[in-house]
């Protein structure tokens, strides 16, 4: 599995996998879920890293806004249904209009990249999280590429499955940590 997504992320081609065994791609969408959680974290721990050694201040980040702002059920709402859904479709829905077209290709990583970029709104806008951009949002682009594979190769739900399963691992704990009433850290 792995060598396929390396080959296609190299070179994009909208060509959908002919094994429609449940069980396989059952498979293939917790390898492609687990790797992006690992990559997620490892970027999140050198990003922390990064932040004292050269006194970033990357500012209040959205998760800590909305956790202030709107009640459990909107945050649980939007982070595991919504935003999957309106995203997918968004970002990787209008891949299927450049399926036969020889620019693919570029289609795929403007809208991979561009779905990264839109998460640099998570940070408080300033010249530190515009100049560091690129690494801020280096997860999500991963985990973009990603999403787009799945898409590509299985279909549009998978891929909307696959985001709203991703963003619950990574806002569970926060949510059930406010359902226990217990303390989260913010920054």
């Amino acid at each position: 599995m792995f060598d396929d997504l390396i080959r296609f992320l190299k070179k994009p081609v909208y060509l959908e996998n002919e094994n429609t065994d449940f069980n396989y791609r059952k498979k293939v969408f917790f390898q492609i879920l687990i790797s992006a959680l690992i990559i997620n974290m490892g970027l999140t721990l050198v990003l922390g890293m990064l932040e004292p050694i050269f006194g970033l201040d990357l500012g209040k980040h959205a998760i800590d806004e909305a956790i202030d702002n709107y009640p459990l059920y909107f945050l649980a709402f939007a982070a595991i249904i919504l935003a999957p859904i309106l995203e997918e479709l968004f970002f990787r829905g209008p891949m299927i209009l450049f399926k036969d077209k020889p620019y693919f290709k570029i289609i795929f990583w403007i809208l991979t990249i561009a779905f990264g970029l839109i998460h640099i709104t998570n940070f408080e806008i300033t010249s530190t999280t515009i100049l560091l951009a690129p690494l801020l949002v280096l997860p999500q682009i991963i985990v973009g590429a990603m999403l787009g594979y799945i898409r590509i190769k299985f279909g549009l739900v998978w891929a909307i499955g696959l985001h709203a399963t991703y963003n619950l691992v990574l806002m569970g704990p926060i949510l059930l940590a406010l359902v226990f009433d217990l303390p989260i850290p913010q920054e």
